[in-house]
């Protein structure tokens, strides 16, 4: 498991609200693509990489520059090809490295053929200009998702630390750069190397944090927007205050396929029943709360471990939880765990704060999150008190844009595709945006649990469903895609 691969964090400088949503790219220079040779690790077969000086900020389009990088899986048959496939992965993480991983996840090869798959690393992160928020191993180590608060005490103790982060990132030597490392801007980018790649439309595939940017990108441009999916959702407010509490239904949702697949494999004596193996859970926190294991981890730890390990289901994924769960019950030592390169970690953790803080105010009372840990404590009690903590982006200034939140207004172009149970992104914060498109979108439901749907959880159905909208352009109606066994 590794801890920092949750899901976003962010940031947010300068002052008052300013709307601008219908900033163009088009109002910018015609931007250029200086393709280069990629970095060594991003060196993959078929990737071919580039670089884009785009506005910092789109309302003053001949100002201060930002540099973005993107990757190219170019279609090897001409008399096939569509278009281009944007792409985002998550995070807010990097994403010159997708195409080679989509494909490498089965993407199928006519979809290959249609289109040259696009990655990119979005402003602020990996080689597109990185962030910096100076932070320690210590608070690189806590990640974007807030450790458990068992009380108001550890809420104020939490509030405390990131503050300091905040503070950190709004003196680094980025800092000037933060107020327009948003999702908006981010989504102008995208226009941007459509533009650049002579494309009059570009589709988009986004999965998680992907599929708020995804979001706005389909309302800021309907025009230029061709077949938007989006997978594994967020919200219709993306990663807000609300959208990271959701996290705790999420874990609610999900963890049933866990406890009924651990009911059944008596070898790990986590208990016979599906109640047994919740209350496993519940007994197994309280005593790491009180004494932490051999290994020094807590109980903290040990319920950030079981929401990430819920992430991916069946019965690799499940076999190794309930190992790690044994482990815990017998006092024995967890495997080992693997973190990234620290500078790496450093800049994603502070490209996520860039986009978390900027693209909406968060309350900036440390009452408000007390109130909201001990309401979510009891109402989603396995992991409701992480969601509901506080992060740096209460101590952030107040955005210089409005939220942009998907709007009725342009084509039916947009497909979201969304597991029912899923511990990150739950079904609930997915209707929500489907509300929010109105008749602009239409979504597939999959009976599985796991974060992330087209080609990650192998449904025919709706792997099969998607890859007809990308190729034929036919969106389907709202459908549900049973769950499929063996």
């Amino acid at each position: 498991m590794r801890k920092t691969l949750s899901l976003a964090a962010v940031v947010t400088a300068a002052a008052g609200l300013v709307a601008a949503p219908g900033v163009s790219a088009a109002a910018a220079p015609k931007p250029e693509v200086q393709w280069v040779a990629c970095p060594t690790d991003v060196a993959l077969p078929g990737l071919e990489c580039g670089k884009l000086q785009l506005p910092l900020d789109y309302r003053k389009p001949e100002g201060r520059r930002t540099e973005v990088t993107i990757s190219r899986l170019a279609s090897k048959s001409p008399e096939k090809r569509k278009g281009i496939l944007l792409t985002n992965p998550g995070g807010p993480a990097e994403g010159l490295t997708f195409p080679f991983y989509l494909k490498a996840l089965g993407m199928p090869q006519s979809v290959l053929d249609a289109y040259d798959v696009i990655g990119m690393d979005p402003r602020g992160l990996g080689y597109s200009s990185p962030s910096t928020c100076d932070m320690t191993e210590e608070q690189m180590a806590d990640g974007s998702v807030p450790p458990y608060a068992n009380n108001s005490a550890e809420v104020r103790q939490r509030a405390d630390e990131v503050k300091k982060i905040a503070e950190q990132c709004l003196r680094s030597s980025s800092a000037g750069e933060l107020p327009y490392n948003t999702t908006a801007n981010i989504a102008r980018d995208l226009d941007s190397v459509r533009a650049a790649l002579g494309e009059k439309k570009a589709s988009f595939l986004g999965y998680s944090y992907g599929s708020y940017l995804g979001s706005v990108y389909a309302t800021l441009f309907p025009k230029t927007s061709d077949r938007v999916v989006i997978d594994s959702n967020l919200p219709k407010g993306g990663w807000d205050v609300e959208g990271g509490r959701l996290m705790g239904r999420g874990v609610e949702d999900t963890f049933p396929d866990f406890a009924k697949w651990a009911a059944a494999h008596p070898e790990y004596n986590l208990g016979t029943t599906p109640q047994q193996v919740r209350a496993k859970f519940f007994d197994l926190a309280a005593r790491l709360d009180k004494k932490p294991s051999v290994e020094g981890t807590d109980g903290r730890l040990f319920r950030f471990g079981t929401f990430f390990a819920l992430y991916v289901t069946g019965d690799a994924a499940f076999s190794g939880l309930a190992a790690s769960w044994k482990a815990y019950d017998t006092g024995q030592p967890q495997p080992p765990q693997e973190f990234p390169e620290t500078p790496r970690v450093q800049a994603l953790l502070a490209g996520r704060l860039n986009v978390m803080c900027g693209d909406s105010a968060w309350p900036s009372s440390v009452r408000t999150y007390e109130r909201n840990v001990e309401i979510d404590r009891i109402r989603h009690p396995m992991f409701g008190a992480a969601a509901a903590s506080i992060q740096p982006c209460a101590f952030w200034p107040k955005p210089v844009e409005r939220q942009v939140l998907p709007s009725e207004r342009g084509p039916r172009n947009v497909l979201l595709v969304q597991n029912e149970r899923d511990p990150a992104t739950p079904l609930v914060g997915a209707q929500s945006t489907r509300r929010a498109f109105g008749d602009r979108a239409a979504m597939i439901t999959v009976d599985q649990g796991g974060h992330g749907a087209y080609l990650i959880g192998k449904n025919k159905c709706a792997n099969d469903k998607v890859t007809e909208y990308l190729l034929g352009g036919q969106r389907p109606n709202d459908v549900k895609c049973a769950a499929e066994t063996g």
